[in-house]
């Protein structure tokens, strides 16, 4: 979505850059051949040039992609972080197509030298920012630099091809052709960017390639142009040096990876990937296992239990079948090993969108240990597939619910909390069944916990003669995460002081657990909106509400 605007705007930008060239060129007369010399025919020069067109296309749209991608990970709220990387990376494009009109004379010398610079400066884009986020702590800073001088450089560039071209065929041409492969490269990188760059390269050695590719457009203008270039052998030894530069920190790129990533989690990291969604970590501090998405800490081995006795059993105390049993999220399958605690339990499908997460959490051996081989049990089937679209496409019911998503830090996953999307979850729900979903801290983020809450409250259960349903509103304590909240509706009333809880349990007793209804005052219910997709209050809510604490 993001990307067609800044497309649009990308074709107003060519466009004044181009007409602001015209008053130099004549743009419906027949090209003037003493204007080129190169080392190749003019038709082979011509090709090359829009090859190098193509490929910086691309480049200029993957560092923008970079930074949005790189800044919702770390900041949180993608929304938002997109938005400002577009502006600002946009507005820097203007500004490097106004400076383009000062540059009167040695074209090809100062298109060569904008490739080495974006070479330079989209090169190290990624590391910068996750060294400046994880070391000097002055991110904003070090992104509004980076966009700006990466931003600039690319609006540079089209001016300056379309007047170099200009030796080979009219303006009207140039203008078709170059604005023609741009937008090619803006589809390119969009599609290449998600399906193979960030899940097979990941962020650092993608910058670093682009980067390297833009020096290499470099070189072959070197080439191509080498008459018109006044400064050739010293441009061309240094995109030599720049070059070398980049692949040698390509190949390096591993160890700077551990460094950063070392620096952003505690602990040593024992695993690190990029699928096409997240990225994900585990790291071990002495016996305890920590796993973290996009920076942010899903489980601690020392207190999960904690979190996952709290959100699993309640509900299914409160249900008097649990045959089938529906798990949305919770693709580490913690949450699975506490269904599996009851015999009756004959099926569980667990939907979790990314293949990665279930398959790391199905085949390492340390983490099979956590989840008690949870996921490997004839009584589980994976779906990995959007929780939304699954729901849609079912038919068959559960007797019980459980959402083990991510918190409602943006658009993108407040839509799993919306009332739409809890109609869907009870249209599932058998004659007798009951939903649990987290909810967030009802202290850190107190009205996106009760809104939360008022969403399920008001939702309408058409199935069951059209009730809005029953919840049943409840908190622990895990010190990992502090004071949780978790909310159980269904579309009757249910009975909280009929729960019976399985042996074994190391948080939740018979006797404690009444105590996890019970709110201190600066807890307790608020007046709230309800989320739904035309609002997305819940987003609002929840980044206010942490923004208090963590800023």
């Amino acid at each position: 979505m993001f990307h067609c605007v800044g497309d649009h705007h990308r074709c107003r930008h060519h466009l004044s850059r181009a007409i602001s060239t015209a008053p130099h060129d004549k743009a419906d007369l027949p090209p003037s051949p003493h204007h080129v010399k190169d080392t190749l025919s003019p038709s082979l020069a011509n090709a090359a040039l829009l090859f190098a067109t193509l490929v910086i296309a691309v480049c200029g749209l993957v560092y923008e992609l970079l930074a949005g991608t790189i800044s919702s990970y770390l900041l949180g709220d993608s929304v938002y972080q997109f938005s400002i990387v577009i502006g600002v990376f946009m507005a820097a494009m203007g500004f490097g197509a106004y400076l383009s009109r000062h540059i009167q004379s040695d074209l090809t010398d100062a298109f060569i030298v904008v490739q080495l610079l974006l070479g330079a400066v989209g090169g190290i884009s990624a590391p910068a920012l996750y060294f400046a986020y994880a070391i000097i702590d002055n991110y904003q800073a070090i992104l509004l630099l980076s966009l700006t001088l990466t931003g600039t450089l690319v609006g540079l560039e089209i001016p300056l091809v379309i007047r170099i071209l200009r030796a080979h065929k009219t303006l009207r041409v140039n203008l078709s052709n170059v604005l023609s492969l741009d937008y090619a490269g803006a589809l390119i990188a969009a599609i290449l960017f998600p399906l193979v760059l960030v899940p097979q390269l990941g962020l650092i050695r993608t910058s670093l390639l682009f980067g390297l590719l833009n020096v290499c457009v470099a070189l072959l203008a070197t080439y191509v142009l080498a008459s018109l270039v006044r400064r050739l052998t010293a441009l061309t030894m240094l995109s030599a040096v720049l070059a070398v530069a980049l692949v040698t920190a390509l190949i390096g790129a591993e160890p700077i990876e551990r460094f950063v990533e070392t620096k952003l989690y505690n602990g040593n990291i024992i695993l690190a990937k990029t699928t096409r969604y997240q990225r994900l970590v585990v790291s071990r501090i002495g016996e305890v296992t920590n796993f973290y998405i996009n920076g942010g800490l899903q489980f601690s081995s020392i207190d999960e239990y904690r979190y996952h006795e709290s959100l699993v059993h309640p509900v299914m105390g409160v249900v008097e079948r649990h045959d089938r049993v529906l798990i949305i999220g919770g693709g580490d399958g913690l949450a699975a090993r506490e269904v599996l605690r009851y015999p009756g339990v004959k099926e569980v499908v667990l939907v979790d969108l990314d293949p990665e997460v279930t398959r790391l959490f199905s085949n390492n051996a340390d983490l099979r240990l956590l989840n008690a081989s949870s996921l490997s049990s004839s009584k589980l089937t994976v779906v990995n597939a959007d929780a939304g679209q699954f729901l849609e496409q079912e038919t068959s019911l559960f007797d019980v619910v459980i959402i083990d998503l991510p918190d409602p830090h943006d658009i993108s996953i407040s839509r799993l909390y919306t009332r739409h999307f809890y109609s869907l979850v009870t249209a599932r729900l058998s004659a007798g069944g009951a939903l649990v979903t987290q909810a967030t801290s009802p202290y850190y983020a107190r009205a996106a916990f009760w809104s939360i809450a008022a969403t399920l409250g008001s939702t309408r259960a058409v199935r069951h003669r059209d009730r809005e349903l029953f919840t049943i509103p409840y908190h622990a304590y895990v010190p990992t995460f502090g004071d949780w909240g978790f909310v159980i509706a269904a579309p009757r009333r249910i009975q909280w002081s009929k729960i019976k809880l399985p042996k074994g349990l190391r948080f939740l007793s018979s006797d404690s657990i009444d105590a996890l209804r019970v709110f201190s005052p600066d807890t307790d219910r608020i007046e709230v909106d309800v989320n739904t997709l035309q609002t997305h209050r819940l987003a609002n809510y929840y980044e206010q509400g942490w923004s208090r604490w963590y800023r």
